[in-house]
């Protein structure tokens, strides 16, 4: 595919994972992050900005450069995101309940705001929403991370609305327990609040799916090229879960 493609937390985990993704197509990638040191090892030949997504300036300027760079965009993957606190809700701090709403739910908010203009005037393109499975079921200890995703999916299918008209689509996807080093962090804080050990609460994700396992950042990356592409010119506002199949979205193990 050919186009121009920018992904938020693109430097690393699912969106590294996108951004390669989306290179193999033969797409131009753009990333944001705010890693400096993901950004770092990112391929020479993709753009990179270091850019704080709940920063409405950081991230009008982004895209502003963006447009003086490219002249437009095709596709905007919001795929920024943080888990949050595990916690019972009595115990959840209201700045960790904001700081988790603002990146993931904010972050996309403001992302689709700056893209939407852009996207309008060349009355082509799409956007990719990463949300996840807490956005279709909600998980107990993680009332943050579940709304803000609950919230996203709103945001997407009010994109797509929104949007339609102008000849761009936007879907979102709700990925399963993704392998990788955030999903460890999520496993060991939910293993101490819950009296388990790391090994048991993984079983207990794995076996709350159809399938018995976990995704990987690449089966998220091709469902989010699939969705840019022509072949699904005609996909929106739709939320599409890749998670072998949630069957339980709190087994016990």
């Amino acid at each position: 595919m050919s186009g121009r493609v920018l992904i938020t937390a693109g430097a690393s985990g699912v969106g590294r994972a996108m951004a390669e993704a989306f290179d193999a197509a033969g797409a131009q990638v753009w990333v944001a992050d705010v890693d400096h040191v993901a950004l770092a090892n990112c391929p020479a030949h993709w753009n990179r900005s270091r850019v704080n997504v709940a920063d409405e300036a950081a991230v009008a300027g982004l895209f502003a450069e963006i447009e003086a760079a490219w002249g437009g965009l095709d596709t905007l993957c919001a795929n920024a995101g943080v888990a949050g606190p595990t916690a019972l809700i009595e115990d959840v701090a209201l700045g960790d309940w904001r700081a988790c709403l603002s990146v993931n739910l904010e972050g996309a908010f403001l992302c689709a705001k700056h893209a939407a203009p852009i996207l309008k005037r060349q009355r082509s393109g799409a956007v990719v929403i990463t949300s996840s499975t807490a956005g279709q079921y909600g998980y107990p200890n993680r009332a943050p991370y579940a709304a803000a995703k609950w919230g996203m999916v709103g945001l997407g299918k009010t994109l797509a609305m929104e949007l339609g008209p102008h000849g761009v689509r936007c879907n979102v996807i709700c990925p399963g327990a993704v392998e990788g080093p955030r999903m460890e962090g999520v496993l060991e804080r939910e293993a101490s609040a819950k009296g388990m050990t790391r090994d048991q609460v993984y079983a207990g994700y794995a076996a709350g799916t159809s399938m018995g396992r976990f995704v990987e950042g690449h089966d998220i990356a091709n469902m989010a090229v699939f969705l840019a592409s022509d072949a699904a010119r005609l996909v929106s506002g739709q939320v599409i879960a890749v998670d072998g199949h949630t069957v339980n979205p709190d087994p016990k193990v």
